[in-house]
């Protein structure tokens, strides 16, 4: 109990501070920012629920004396929430269905464990992401009007003081930025905390803490009523005011998903390449720099959501050859 508690401490106050060092203003403090999640999920999935709660509890009172009540629930919410449940889902397992019971007198047999879904797991990612999101925007004020309105101010304070020019509210370029913002805090947010999952798993696997085997990536799908929502949440966003804009992130935190499941399509089906590595790092080292060819890695998800290119084409491969 006294090693879960040090844990906790340990992994509280380092989320606490890669939180708050975005008051520094300095340019790394955007990165530390970004990982915040990982020391507490690292603790979800090593040491349990216990443990990630404990430290998300020190982590927010230590902000709220340093810094405010407002810096604690942000912190609650889009950290220390996060990276509980997450971590909880990762490790939910039940034994699984036909497993055969033992004979009469022969030893008796622990049976497999069915974990939960990676792709579930995504789906999560999405739905927390688009509601921090939305927090986020809630916070700027309750209606579209207001939440337009006080972005178009930052942004046009901060465009004068970089440009050193007359830049008003009105101005074409404060539009777009406003316009893109809610876009890219979904996109934003739901590749952190996929990130964030990932190393975290990492690193306690590497630890020998991982009590879940580790998954085949290659084979995430999410389930099949989230082509539904996303065709409703399209429809919505042509509505306008507040609804709009949070169709908006639930179409842009799918979209992303389904960019996660295009990545597992481009590992499937460069299987057969001799050059596979260089093939998978330069499309991850083309999206990364350029961000819009992420928009072919989504269709090629969504493709696959639908004609399934992953299993047509492990039906057509040989089998494995057996191992001696």
């Amino acid at each position: 109990m006294i090693g879960t508690i040090l844990v906790a401490l340990i992994a509280g106050c380092a989320s606490a501070l890669m939180f708050a060092s975005i008051t520094s203003g300095a340019l790394i403090s955007l990165v530390l920012i970004c990982l915040a999640p990982m020391p507490l999920m690292v603790a979800a999935l090593g040491w349990g629920s216990f443990c990630v709660i404990t430290g998300g509890l020190l982590a927010m009172l230590g902000l709220g004396a340093a810094f405010g009540l407002p810096i604690s629930i942000a912190f609650g919410l889009s950290v220390a929430l996060p990276a509980w449940w997450l971590g909880h889902l990762a490790l939910l397992g039940r034994p699984s269905f036909g497993t055969p019971g033992p004979d009469e007198g022969a030893p008796a047999v622990a049976p497999e464990l069915e974990w939960y879904p990676i792709g579930r797991i995504l789906l999560w990612i999405t739905a927390l992401a688009a509601l921090v999101t939305m927090a986020s925007l809630l916070s700027l004020g309750s209606d579209a009007t207001t939440i337009s309105g006080t972005l178009r101010r930052s942004f046009a304070h901060s465009l004068r003081a970089v440009t050193k020019s007359a830049i008003g509210e009105d101005d074409p370029a404060v539009h777009a930025l406003v316009a893109v913002v809610p876009i890219l805090l979904a996109m934003s947010g739901v590749t952190t905390l996929t990130l964030n999952l990932w190393l975290a798993a990492k690193v306690t696997a590497t630890s020998g803490r991982l009590r879940r085997p580790w998954p085949d990536l290659k084979t995430v799908t999410l389930p099949r009523m989230t082509l539904a929502v996303l065709c409703l949440a399209i429809a919505f966003c042509f509505t306008g005011g507040l609804v709009a804009i949070f169709a908006e992130i639930v179409t842009t935190s799918l979209m992303m998903a389904y960019a996660i499941t295009g990545f597992a399509v481009l590992h499937t089906l460069t299987l057969a390449l001799k050059s596979r590595p260089f093939w998978l790092g330069s499309a991850y080292a083309i999206v990364v720099m350029f961000v819009w060819p992420v928009l072919a890695v989504v269709l090629l998800g969504l493709a696959d959501a639908v004609f399934g290119f992953r299993e047509r084409f492990l039906r057509g491969r040989p089998p494995p050859l057996p191992t001696p």
